[in-house]
């Protein structure tokens, strides 16, 4: 790196990719970190964080590209936020998402190799995204409808999105239109699409009564009520389900029935989730991961063997009631009551009557196994970004023969099986799925051992 002199603006070689998705480079051995930049790439960056041993830089010029770096498919690419690497041709990314997970996986648990799995590619690379969160503006240039731009939260305005489903880019022009020159385009802050493996897309908005008020007075906003009645009109003749969502959390139902429903299993089961509920954005993929999953809680005993389940942060089910048909009985707890209200009726729908889904918070709900002596053979654990950490020792002490921890977070993850490999488990596979092609994120299926 050659920084000029008043230490603002840098020349940086990037040599690595890194866990977040930036390239790094280096000078003097302070670690240099740039986002969509590609290893060979030599840069002008602008240097937004100093720090002592690191700093963060914005990429201005690409002065010699590297022979790894494509052309991007979408046109906002390095502007949105959304992406990290489709500088990239996908089979380098695979290459880097394995690389860099084995790395961590090596330095953090000094695992055996043959512990780690090859990654499983996405057979679709673009138009995967089965959910998306558009971040919507109003100032002066009019409606601004996008995600939000990196490192920021100004909004950059988007004609459509390539790694979007398709249905969800058939919706852009049409939910962009509803607010252009209207007196509730400020009250607008979010509005999110979702499709599922057939059925209607479903439409959120997220109202805002308080929101970028430029006239200084609430009295002369449109009411709420004022903007469900005149939305109802507005979206009376398109093709989607739609609902408002105040600044409380309350949903106000418009039109349509706003259930998305995903299929998994074999033979295929129907799940619905309802909006604020989750499931995996790539469908395809999370069948696959579903898939990863049975099987593994399946051979942790004989084929002949009843087996027992324990699903945490079960959400609607979507582990749980594919699993059940193979287990004598399963347990799912989540402290997110319309998931669990889902769980219940996607068990009734499918016709599975042995498994039961519990409101609660996680850790406490273990806890009160350790303190019944009640245990299962199979834990499966599916948590949020932050990890299971607080659930950890109650599992110790529950002794299941074996767990299996499904991730988006690496680092969370890998701190969580430290934690269990050190008290009597031992890491049996760590299996990398690629979720989220054209990003840095991957998802990771860790198997454990009772010993």
């Amino acid at each position: 790196m050659v920084a000029d002199d008043n230490n603002k603006s840098a020349t940086v070689e990037i040599t690595t990719l890194t866990n977040g998705g930036d390239g790094l480079g280096r000078v003097d051995g302070k670690a240099v970190f740039v986002g969509v930049t590609a290893p060979g790439d030599v840069v002008q960056c602008e240097l937004t964080v100093v720090k002592k041993r690191y700093a963060k830089g914005r990429l201005l010029q690409v002065i010699t590209p590297s022979v790894a770096r494509i052309k991007p498919e979408c046109a906002h690419f390095a502007t949105c936020g959304g992406c990290d690497w489709q500088m990239l041709s996908y089979a380098d990314q695979c290459v880097w998402k394995e690389r860099l997970l084995r790395e961590n996986c090596q330095h953090q648990l000094k695992m055996d190799e043959a512990v780690f799995q090859p990654l499983l590619a996405s057979d679709a690379q673009h138009g995967y995204r089965s959910r998306v969160q558009l971040k919507c503006s109003c100032d002066i240039n009019g409606f601004k409808l996008g995600f939000y731009q990196r490192g920021s939260h100004k909004v950059v305005d988007v004609t459509s999105c390539p790694v979007a489903d398709a249905r969800i880019n058939q919706l852009l022009p049409q939910l962009r239109q509803l607010f252009v020159d209207s007196k509730y385009a400020q009250q607008i802050n979010q509005i999110d699409v979702a499709v599922g493996d057939g059925g209607r897309p479903r439409v959120v908005f997220h109202h805002s009564f308080s929101r970028n008020v430029r006239s200084g007075s609430h009295g002369r906003l449109p009411s709420l009520n004022s903007f469900c009645a005149t939305l109802k009109n507005m979206v009376g003749k398109l093709d989607f389900a739609c609902c408002v969502q105040d600044e409380s959390g309350k949903l106000h139902h418009i039109q349509g029935e706003y259930d998305i429903y995903i299929e998994v299993g074999t033979p295929m089961l129907r799940l619905a989730y309802a909006p604020g509920g989750f499931a995996q954005i790539n469908l395809q993929q999370n069948r696959v991961l579903v898939d990863l999953v049975v099987e593994a809680a399946r051979s942790a005993v004989s084929p002949a063997f009843e087996f027992t389940v324990l699903d945490l942060y079960c959400g609607m089910g979507n582990f749980s009631l594919p699993l059940a048909r193979y287990a004598k009985k399963l347990i799912g707890v989540e402290s997110y009551a319309d998931s669990i209200k889902y769980a219940k009726s996607n068990a009734a729908q499918n016709g599975i009557t042995n498994a039961t889904f519990k409101l609660a918070n996680v850790a406490d709900y273990v806890r009160q196994l350790v303190n019944k002596s009640i245990s299962y053979d199979v834990v499966v654990l599916d948590p949020p970004r932050a990890g299971a950490k607080e659930a950890l020792a109650g599992l110790l002490a529950l002794k299941p023969r074996r767990i299996i921890y499904v991730s988006c977070d690496q680092q969370t993850l890998l701190r969580d099986i430290q934690v269990l490999v050190a008290d009597n488990y031992r890491l049996t596979s760590i299996q990398p799925l690629d979720m989220f092609p054209q990003t840095a994120h991957t998802e990771v299926v860790a198997v454990m051992d009772f010993v």
